[in-house]
């Protein structure tokens, strides 16, 4: 078994590799079938069956297993889980490290979350910016609130406070969004 931050290289270098070999559609088909559907079926599993308890459930765990430091914050209420990163862990460990061999690390988490989502029932709301920092919410398909996108529910906590959130280019994705389009 290879450690957390050998992993991150490993991941950085195939999605290069990947899309060099094959273009972004097979990049894609890869986040798909190969994270999501298959290396994150116990998150699947878990959110498809608990919902919001699931997400607070698989995302509490797999964040303090990733960022002991605590460089996150999750938030949450009946009807929308949200997440900041701070500091993400995988990504500085690339930036630390000079591994950046793909375009764009950050999106693997998107291409792979909302094909969860998406068969769960719910819709996200998502922005990073290239430099470990980004923000999620997720609620459910159909909900009269929509996804806000204003952070209200982090409050202090949303990574858009930080002072270096600004950097770099983001992306952002909403439900009227398709990654990777």
């Amino acid at each position: 078994m290879i450690g957390t931050y050998d992993f991150c290289g490993h991941y950085e270098w195939t999605f290069a590799w990947l899309e060099k070999k094959g273009g972004h559609p097979l990049l894609l088909e890869y986040m798909e079938e190969a994270i999501s559907r298959d290396s994150q079926a116990h998150a699947r599993k878990l959110i498809e069956s608990e919902g919001f308890n699931g997400m607070t459930k698989y995302w509490g765990h797999t964040l303090a297993e990733e960022s002991p430091e605590q460089a996150y914050t999750m938030s949450s209420r009946k009807d929308v889980v949200r997440i900041d990163m701070h500091d993400c862990p995988s990504k500085g460990f690339l930036i630390r490290n000079g591994l950046e061999q793909h375009r764009d690390y950050c999106d693997h988490c998107i291409q792979w979350i909302k094909p969860v989502m998406d068969d769960a029932g719910f819709v996200i709301a998502h922005e990073h910016n290239h430099c470990g920092q980004c923000w999620w919410e997720f609620r459910k398909q159909g909900d009269s609130s929509a996804v806000s996108q204003t952070g209200e529910l982090a409050g202090e906590a949303d990574a858009r406070l930080l002072p270096n959130w600004q950097q770099k280019t983001h992306h952002l994705f909403s439900p009227d969004t398709t990654p990777g389009a």
